[in-house]
């Protein structure tokens, strides 16, 4: 049976639309219309988002804005912003937005602006002294190392957002990163620190993920060990979660939690005290900056015609490529080394938002949803996947981001990088036909046996669609409104296709399996409640040890 979705007029126009203009190239939009780039570019704020290298045209711009108003994108923006519960499934508000915003925004009859500016009053409060030298270890030293332990939205924002800010000259303190449970990874970063100067950051919601909690006793432990006690491992301890009594309970000091909120979606949470990290490496007034570029771009998503809003042009060009032409894979690639984690950030935020297979009625779609987010930094990519995006048989858009004003004085370097950037999307977009790769074998001289033996290896069709991201310079306030960018463009897919971008059920099930397979691992004798593979693969694990 069809979805309720798949059988809007808007919808339906779409598919018939694409039928049109499947064989349309990008070669033949550019040359009919020398005024493309115009057309299809927005600005905004330092930065531009260049959209004329994608299949579409005016028709499909105009089909699409259709459909985002026959399936509710206004009304649907402004409930979010509002604090409505547009999380059914958990019924909760959705208001990251009110992590940066600078008026009050009500949630149940009490203002959360005010809230949040009183934890980040105390998040100040304790940057300033950690900064400053004047919260001390244990022992009396100052505090030169700060570890963050947290995964997924506890990690990847902060993690991303201390490295594209950074480097930061004389920074103190030093910022280090754990989520993975694997004992590897904390234990090379232990390896390198004085316990008598580090200070540990435990990032958890619920205070009760898995691996977070099991990083965070083994450097409880370590900081007991080597310090002399709980007591004194306890001042090297600070936490931000929405439980703030189980942090105490762990044996952090009160006055060292810092709260967040159930209407905070971990992936939506670097603009609260889950930032705490970037304060700490950049200071609060860049902090501050990040929250104010994120502003900046909430007010234009809320207030901007759809026909010039950056979100809802991303949002629906990410409809049209993966629902109606069938583009199961975008990648994300930053010609700038500081954005290097984006790709991996964007990741969590898109499929974990968008990766469902049921409405919000819960009725199963009949279309595709979110495709598979990757990528890496350019222009290392170039030497590793770009073989594919070029001549492969896998259909892919990309998403190229780019800075026009370096942070260093390499010039040369900055120029041969932004040569590169815009050298890929041409040829991603208009290829080299057969005649123009034999003319160059011609030139470079080789026998026309060669040229027509090599002819097959040296065409390029084309006509892979690229959408160009170039910001002014990679500020704190230009990385907000990036960031602030993907998140409202995500909503926007969510609200044509019809899903929850706020809920995650589907990481639960993978962590109940967890828990009860982690006891049968230290248990004797062999396992045999699971499949086949499964209780062969533990049984195989118990006997190697």
């Amino acid at each position: 049976m069809p979805s309720a979705r798949s059988t809007l007029p808007s919808w339906q126009a779409l598919i018939e639309h694409q039928r049109a203009v499947s064989g349309v190239r990008l070669r033949e939009l550019f040359a009919r219309d020398p005024a493309r780039y115009r057309k299809f570019s927005l600005s905004f704020d330092g930065m531009i988002v260049d959209y004329s290298k994608q299949a579409l045209t005016g028709e499909t711009i105009r089909l699409l804005i259709a459909l985002a108003r026959e399936c509710g994108l206004e009304s649907w923006t402004k409930r979010l912003f509002a604090g409505e519960r547009v999380n059914a499934t958990e019924n909760r508000a959705a208001l990251h937005a009110a992590l940066r915003a600078a008026a009050p925004v009500v949630l149940d009859g009490r203002d959360v602006a005010r809230d949040v500016k009183d934890v980040l009053a105390a998040m100040g409060r304790l940057v300033r002294g950690v900064r400053t030298g004047r919260i001390k270890g244990a022992t009396g030293r100052a505090l030169t190392d700060v570890v963050n332990l947290g995964i997924g939205g506890s990690d990847l924002g902060p993690r991303l957002a201390c490295e594209a800010l950074g480097p930061f000259p004389g920074a103190r303190p030093r910022l280090h990163f754990v989520s993975n449970v694997d004992g590897a990874a904390i234990s090379s970063v232990l390896a390198a620190l004085d316990p008598r100067a580090t200070l540990f950051v435990i990032a958890s919601k619920t205070f009760t993920t898995q691996e977070t909690l099991a990083n965070a006793r083994a450097a409880r432990a370590w900081l007991a060990a080597k310090l002399g006690g709980k007591a004194a491992a306890s001042r090297h301890l600070c936490a931000v979660t929405a439980e703030p009594a189980r942090a105490v309970a762990f044996g952090v000091p009160a006055e060292r939690v810092l709260r967040i909120w159930d209407w905070v979606g971990g992936r939506y949470s670097l603009w609260s005290a889950v930032g705490l990290p970037i304060a700490l490496a950049a200071g609060m007034k860049r902090f501050d900056e990040l929250r104010a570029g994120a502003r900046a771009m909430d007010e234009h998503f809320a207030g901007a015609p759809l026909e010039r809003n950056l979100p809802v042009a991303l949002g629906l060009l990410e409809v049209w490529n993966a629902t109606f032409r069938g583009v199961a894979s975008r990648a994300v690639v930053p010609y700038d080394e500081r954005l290097r984690l984006l790709p991996a950030y964007l990741q969590q935020l898109e499929m974990e938002s968008c990766g469902k297979h049921v409405s919000r009625g819960g009725e199963a779609v009949d279309y595709a949803t979110a495709p598979v987010t990757w990528g890496s930094a350019g222009t290392d990519g170039q030497h590793a996947y770009f073989q594919l995006l070029h001549q492969g048989t896998a259909a892919v858009t990309a998403d190229f981001i780019a800075c026009c004003r370096p942070r260093h004085r390499l010039r040369g370097h900055h120029d041969l990088l932004l040569a590169n950037f815009l050298a890929q999307t041409e040829a991603l977009a208009f290829g080299m036909s057969g005649d123009e790769a034999a003319a160059a074998m011609r030139k470079q001289g080789l026998p026309e046996a060669e040229v027509r033996r090599l002819l097959p290896h040296r065409v390029f069709e084309g006509g892979r669609p690229t959408t160009s991201i170039l910001l002014d310079d990679l500020s704190a306030r230009a990385l907000g409104a990036l960031i602030a960018l993907y998140e409202h463009k995500v909503f926007v897919q969510s609200v044509i296709w019809d899903v929850n971008a706020f809920d995650q059920w589907g990481v639960e099930l993978g962590k109940r399996l967890a828990d009860r397979i982690l006891p049968e691992l230290g248990a004797s004798g062999p396992v045999s409640t699971h499949d086949s593979s499964t209780n062969g693969l533990i049984n195989h694990i118990k006997a190697k040890r």
